[in-house]
């Protein structure tokens, strides 16, 4: 749980250009990459991280553009991109307008009312799960993958 604003706008700023980079690498053509048939797509994916950070946002009370679930998932990549890159700014802008003592003020959560910075906490989770997800797919369909955590594989040629 973030108990302190800058916190986590520093780990959001690192996590947020870290994911950003993974969304770059995916390519149009390989928007449909998936580890089987009929799992999770890198498109997908992507579009699911742009998504939900308007739901996270939503639940946190903070002004974050909402992806209508509905919508279909892009067939440009650059879409994307563009769509996680201005939900993830809002968030920092957002965030960046709340005290510390916000953070413990008790929002809705999943399963009943929980403390701001929890639900942000969760945010960073999520999206370093799916990102971790994206990082075996764009592997397997032969993309390079972006050292955000540390060199990659790629990076070592």
């Amino acid at each position: 749980m973030y108990r302190q604003v800058e916190d986590f706008l520093n780990e959001w700023s690192n996590a947020s250009q870290g994911t950003a980079q993974v969304l770059k690498a995916v390519t149009d053509e390989k928007l449909d990459q998936s580890i089987v048939e009929g799992h999770s797509t890198l498109g997908w994916l992507g579009w699911h991280l742009a998504g939900a950070i308007g739901y996270f946002g939503y639940l946190a009370g903070l002004q974050v553009p909402m992806l209508r679930q509905e919508e279909p998932v892009p067939a440009i990549a650059a879409e994307i991109v563009a769509a996680y890159e201005k939900a993830a700014n809002s968030v920092k802008e957002e965030v960046s307008k709340l005290s510390n003592e916000d953070l413990l003020v008790e929002v809705k959560g999943f399963d009943g009312p929980i403390a701001r910075g929890a639900i942000l906490r969760i945010l960073v989770d999520h999206q370093t799960h799916h990102r971790g997800q994206m990082t075996v797919l764009l592997r397997q369909a032969g993309l390079p993958v972006p050292g955000v955590m540390g060199p990659t594989k790629e990076m070592q040629k």
